[in-house]
């Protein structure tokens, strides 16, 4: 063990039952306690101040977030108390602040951020374009999308990332007449042919790890085809078997693109200092003629199913946080990891920070 680490201190966490039950709660226990942290889980029923002192209150609200967004008067009093307790306790660790969260609750919101990055602009790094709809004036929203330079096909999305199932229902739009099928709010995006191959990257701290998932197969604009309702969760699992996923035969013979890291490296620190999450994931696709590297989703907090070794890498990052904050740092700075970038291999980590020793981030790409 650390010699720095001490055994005084307390991890709060509290997520959905859901999400709870796809963690080894045994094992995070266990490495918890290896690192000199106690583990108790909390319950947003009672009161926070009844439940002892917490050091870190970890957590995954962003249904509640949500549904305190959409008006929802239990999701908001839970909220309410919730900013409130961490109001009264400034030195509670909060991973992740809940107003960074809340940036990631809407697509068109975080669209605009990655967007508007100049630097992206000469690294061949983009979001496709993309346009809100809040009407489903068809004529209206089609002036929109032409406006906001959107060519289809399409993916409709609702703007509601988090919140409920819905928030993963995508569809396929080929022409103007199926514009009619879009529920507003929601964002429409132009689609990025990329041979039905998805790059998912997955942030702890200053680690990522890049998984390969099966994506939608390429499309043109029809005039002639109607929408193809999916879902995300069903066509880009690991072991999807969707028919969509099945690239056509004059598309099998292209060109395989290869993942550029460095870009990936490029999107991290971006997101880093524009959103400053330690647990997020993003989505990455390669254009197949031009090889521009869309980034077409960001996740918080998201599945770690595959991240070798995560309870370590997690508490190591904790571990981290906590020193630093012990040793004064500003809080701020925790979330503006990585600025730059020298490329330093190191035990089959890639260092992309100029001060690693404070600000580093390491990457994994085990596919």
């Amino acid at each position: 063990m650390n010699g720095t680490n001490r055994y005084d201190k307390t991890i709060g966490i509290w997520m959905s039952d859901k999400k709870s039950q796809k963690l080894n709660w045994n094992e995070l226990v266990c490495v918890c306690a290896s690192h000199g942290y106690n583990l108790t889980k909390l319950d947003l029923e009672r009161p926070l101040e009844d439940q002892g002192p917490i050091d870190i209150f970890l957590h995954k609200l962003t249904d509640i977030l949500a549904a305190a967004d959409q008006g929802d008067a239990k999701a908001s009093f839970t909220i309410s108390r919730v900013e409130q307790y961490l109001s009264n306790h400034s030195n509670v660790i909060v991973i992740d602040p809940l107003d960074n969260v809340r940036i990631l609750l809407n697509r068109y919101r975080y669209y605009s951020i990655l967007h508007n990055e100049p630097s992206f602009r000469n690294q061949s790094i983009m979001t496709p374009n993309f346009a809100e709809f809040t009407t489903s004036d068809v004529d209206l929203n089609y002036d929109i999308m032409i406006q906001r330079g959107v060519k289809f096909p399409v993916i409709c999305k609702p703007s509601l990332a988090h919140g409920s199932k819905l928030a993963h229902e995508m569809v396929v739009i080929f022409n103007k007449t199926g514009l009619s099928v879009c529920k507003p709010p929601c964002v429409v995006q132009s689609f990025v042919n990329h041979n039905a191959v998805l790059h998912k990257v997955f942030l702890i701290g200053n680690r990522y790890h890049i998984c390969e998932r099966p994506s939608l197969k390429n499309f043109n604009a029809s005039e002639n085809l109607a929408p193809i309702f999916y879902s995300t969760g069903e066509v880009c699992k690991a072991d999807s078997q969707s028919t969509l996923s099945i690239l056509d035969p004059h598309d099998i013979a292209d060109v395989r693109m290869t993942l550029n890291e460095d870009k990936i490296r490029s999107i991290i620190r971006v997101l880093r200092k524009e959103i400053g999450l330690v647990l997020a994931g993003f989505d990455v696709v390669i254009d197949n003629v031009t090889g521009d590297h869309a980034v077409i989703d960001i996740n918080v907090f998201p599945s770690y199913d595959n991240f070798p070794d995560f309870f370590e890498h997690f508490l190591e990052c904790i571990d981290e946080i906590v020193n630093r904050s012990t040793q004064n740092v500003c809080k701020s700075d925790v979330s503006n990891i990585c600025q730059y970038t020298s490329g330093n291999m190191s035990n089959g980590f890639m260092n992309v920070s100029l001060c690693p020793s404070k600000y580093g981030v390491t990457g994994m790409n085990i596919n």
